[in-house]
């Protein structure tokens, strides 16, 4: 009587091949997707990077660049004058800067003599604005009317021009920027000449 072939050698040596195919097809899935993580990571700090260096957003830069008092006038022991400013404003950012709710102050001895609205207005990435502001300054006393009417005396003005606004990054990201100027100014009770700016 003939032996039937023992057919459980081949197939099990097929089902362990099948199996360790399958173990190398699953590290390299592993692989791959550890990779496309890596470089998704990279790609974000990368982005980040970017948007820091070149995108980060900055405050804008005053520079006052004339003060002028067109009209002076002293007379009961107070002191009277038309005010005149004229500013840079540097957007040293890429994208523009969109101002609002700006002003300039003029403050005598702690007091707001004087103030103004500046209008609104967008200054393009990397550009600079020149402002220029007039307005009357209201009525004040002096301390000594004899001696700023003699000339002998100088009236200390202090401007602070404000300038607030938004600067949209990449057109999603909206920062709040701001920027602050001060000035001290000189004024001849005289002749209502400027002596001195210092800002």
């Amino acid at each position: 009587m003939e032996k039937s072939p023992d057919r459980s050698g081949p197939p099990r040596r097929h089902i362990s091949a099948v199996r360790r195919d399958t173990g190398r097809g699953g590290s390299k899935i592993v692989s791959s997707c550890s990779l496309a993580f890596c470089f998704l990571v990279l790609v974000a700090v990368a982005i980040v990077v970017v948007f820091f260096v070149l995108f980060r957003p900055r405050s804008p830069t005053i520079q006052v660049s004339a003060v002028q008092i067109p009209g002076f006038s002293v007379g009961n022991g107070t002191v009277s004058f038309t005010y005149v400013q004229y500013a840079a404003v540097r957007n040293p950012n890429r994208a523009a800067f969109s101002h609002y709710d700006s002003s300039l102050q003029l403050i005598h001895a702690g007091n707001q003599v004087g103030f103004m609205y500046i209008p609104a207005g967008e200054i393009d990435g990397g550009r600079t604005k020149y402002m220029g502001a007039k307005f009357a300054v209201d009525s004040f006393p002096l301390v000594a009317a004899a001696a700023a009417a003699a000339g002998v005396a100088d009236v200390e003005v202090e401007s602070r021009m404000r300038v607030k606004g938004r600067v949209r990054v990449l057109r999603f990201f909206i920062h709040h920027v701001e920027a602050v100027a001060g000035c001290r100014v000189g004024v001849s009770a005289g002749d209502g000449s400027v002596v001195g700016v210092r800002c």
